[in-house]
């Protein structure tokens, strides 16, 4: 959903509860018009794929999460604009004090809808000639997706920035951790089809592996052409990072090098050691009830992204006690960006929504697409330079294939960095 389909359904609602009440004429419409919204509105959507479009599933608090995140908007903005319009016409004319706050509230929400997201400045106002800060909208491969580009200058070498996921929108947290590199490359981070402000590509095409790694390529050529260069930087995180590497694989002339953070190599394998690790965590805690919910779940492949949140959020069972370096985290906090960083600049209201909403759902579409990767045999050979950064206190099974693939790799030169106090 995008702020113009929030008005669309504002106005939509208002006609049809004019029509309703002008056609029943009984106070009863009041009450039925919003019930009937619901209804079709949740009949239209069956069958969809994605978890926040489809039935409750109320064994798994993510589930609800998604059942909520998909109707947050819809159902709230549709039952007030479809109360509101049916009760101009039941109502009498010495009982419309309501109907009048609605109108209010529901012009104001309108208003509200099109607050513009932005790309604050930097903090050093002594930088501010020159600077670069700003959100920009490009078509790759029939699909509008949003960037946000940031710099000292706009002759900086250009560093691209892939977030982890799938699904996951950075923009704010790259804009306020990514700070200090901004005084030496010009940043670039992405929302990747299906993602934050790039959500309603969800609407277009299927999401699939090649058609994000086309994306990538694409996008890589723009930025050089934009701001005239031969090369970027690629940097990835997670999910980015074996994004990243696929790209640089396939196109090498276009990249100066690639560094990849939380480096994945084959997704599969690392579910199933993470699986065995937490089952072996959980004995030795004597946490029967996680045992249990892991032996439900069964081995990985999950069959929802449901059972695969369940496991991220018992990582910290693996990862061990660490605490990141002190200018990071006071970055962090005084940013104040809230969960995903929905309370970054970056995003509109509605935005805020499909921050969330986009994790779970491309999740649920490119993540199943990885199971039969492996960089030791799809990216035996790289052309570019490759940086690896691991965390002190990343999984196990995460860090094992990326140093095998490391270790056997071909490339002009390659360097593994080990990070303390890091995930």
């Amino acid at each position: 959903m995008t702020a113009v389909d929030g008005l669309v359904l504002i106005v939509g609602g208002l006609a049809c509860g004019l029509l309703a009440g002008a056609a029943a004429r009984s106070r009863w419409t009041i009450l039925i018009a919003p019930i009937a919204f619901v209804i079709v509105f949740e009949l239209f959507r069956l069958g969809s794929p994605l978890p926040t479009g489809g039935p409750l599933n109320s064994g798994s608090s993510f589930g609800v999460l998604a059942f909520v995140l998909g109707r947050i908007v819809a159902w709230p903005l549709g039952c007030l604009a479809i109360l509101t319009g049916s009760a101009w016409r039941v109502a009498g004319p010495g009982r419309r004090t309501g109907v009048v706050v609605g109108s209010v509230v529901l012009a104001l929400i309108a208003v509200f809808l099109f607050v513009p997201a932005s790309s604050p400045k930097g903090a050093d106002p002594s930088q501010s000639d020159g600077q670069v800060a700003e959100l920009i909208p490009v078509e790759l491969n029939g699909c509008e997706q949003w960037l946000e580009v940031r710099g000292a200058r706009d002759d900086l070498p250009i560093l691209l920035y892939l977030s982890g996921g799938p699904g996951q929108s950075d923009l704010a947290y790259s804009r306020v951790l990514f700070e200090p590199v901004t005084n030496d490359f010009l940043v670039v981070g992405w929302d990747q089809r299906g993602t934050g402000k790039s959500y309603p590509c969800l609407g277009g095409q299927a999401l699939s592996l090649e058609r994000s790694v086309r994306d990538t390529i694409e996008l890589a050529r723009w930025l050089a052409e934009r701001y005239g260069q031969q090369k970027v930087y690629l940097l990835g995180e997670s999910w980015g990072s074996l994004l990243g590497v696929l790209a640089a694989h396939q196109e090498p002339e276009l990249f100066h090098a690639f560094i990849g953070s939380g480096q994945m190599v084959a997704p599969l394998e690392t579910d199933e050691a993470i699986y065995r690790d937490l089952v072996g965590a959980a004995m030795s805690d004597g946490d029967g009830k996680l045992v249990a919910r892991l032996a439900t779940m069964g081995r990985p492949p999950y069959r929802s992204v449901f059972d695969y949140a369940t496991v991220m959020s018992y990582y910290p069972l693996l990862e061990g006690d660490y605490t990141p370096p002190a200018d990071y985290l006071r970055r962090g906090q005084q940013a104040n960006l809230g969960p995903y960083g929905v309370f970054g600049r970056e995003y509109s209201p509605i935005e805020k929504v499909n921050v969330m909403r986009g994790l779970l759902d491309v999740f649920s579409q490119l993540y199943p697409q990885l199971q039969d990767v492996d960089l030791r045999r799809d990216a035996a050979t790289l052309e570019v330079r490759v940086i690896v950064l691991a965390g002190e206190h990343e999984l196990a099974a995460r860090t094992e294939p990326a140093r095998e693939w490391f270790e056997s790799l071909a490339a002009p030169a390659k360097q593994w960095i080990d990070l303390p106090d890091a995930g």
